[in-house]
C-alpha cells in the first residue's frame, strides 16, 4: 500500500471516529491562539485553558500584553511551566505585532516565524485554525504516530511536516494534524498503545512488525 492509499484510508476512518476533531485550546480570537499555542509547550491542553481563562480576562489586547510587566506576567502564567521564557516571549511578540504588522497577528509562515517564541507548530495551528490557510501541525502525538503508522521515516518535526506535505491532499493538512492528536490522546499512547482498541491497526507498520 502506497502512503497515499494509506492516508486517504486513515482519513475516512478518522473523519468517521473524530467528527469534531479541533483543536482544544480556547481562544476569540488568532491572537489569543498564539498565546495559548506559545503557553501549551511542555503543558496540557486543559492546564492551560484554566490559565488562559484568567489572563485573557486581565490582558485584553495586544497592547495589554506588550505594555505587561514581566514578573507580574510570569506570576500569572507560572503553572504552566518554563514561565520566564514564555512570558518574556509573549512580551516580544506582542510588541512586535504592534510595531511590525499594524496590531494584527500575520498570516504568513515568515511573518508568524519572525515572532518570539514561534516555531512551525504554532505558526501552522495559527494559520489553519485561525485563518484558514492549511498547515500540518507536528506535535509530539503527530510525531509519534505519523512514525508508527508509517507515514514518514523522518525524525524532525519540520522534515516531517514537508514529507507529509509531499503527498497528503492540502485540505487535508490542518485536520489531520488534529485527528493524529485525538487518537494519540485516546489510544495511540507514548508509554503503551492500545493497539488491540485501534481502528486503524490494519494500517499501521508498528502493529504488523509487533506482530510478525
Amino acid at each position: 500500500m502506497t502512503r497515499i492509499e494509506k492516508i486517504k484510508k486513515l482519513r475516512e476512518i478518522f473523519g468517521h471516529i473524530y467528527p469534531d476533531a479541533q483543536c482544544s485550546l480556547q481562544y476569540r480570537d488568532p491572537f489569543q491562539l498564539l498565546v495559548s499555542t506559545q503557553l501549551a509547550a511542555q503543558c496540557t491542553d486543559a492546564r492551560v485553558n484554566i490559565v488562559t481563562k484568567d489572563l485573557f480576562a486581565k490582558y485584553k489586547t495586544v497592547k495589554d500584553f506588550a505594555e505587561a510587566d514581566l514578573k507580574e506576567l510570569e506570576q500569572d502564567i507560572k503553572s504552566t511551566g518554563f514561565y520566564h521564557n514564555k512570558a518574556k516571549n509573549i512580551i516580544a511578540a506582542s510588541q512586535k505585532i504592534l510595531t511590525d504588522f499594524g496590531g494584527e497577528v500575520p498570516k504568513t509562515m515568515e511573518e508568524l516565524l519572525s515572532l518570539p517564541g514561534t516555531g512551525r507548530k504554532t505558526a501552522n495551528l495559527v494559520l489553519g485554525d485561525a485563518f484558514g490557510i492549511p498547515g500540518i501541525v507536528i506535535d509530539t502525538h503527530a510525531k509519534r504516530l505519523s512514525g508508527r503508522i508509517g507515514l514518514t521515516k523522518e525524525e524532525d518535526p519540520k522534515k516531517i511536516e514537508l514529507d507529509l506535505a509531499g503527498f497528503v491532499p492540502k485540505d487535508y493538512w490542518s485536520a489531520i494534524g488534529h485527528h493524529l492528536v485525538y487518537h494519540g490522546r485516546a489510544v495511540c499512547k507514548a508509554q503503551k498503545p492500545n493497539c488491540t482498541e485501534c481502528e486503524v491497526s490494519h494500517l499501521c507498520d508498528y502493529y504488523k512488525n509487533a506482530n510478525k
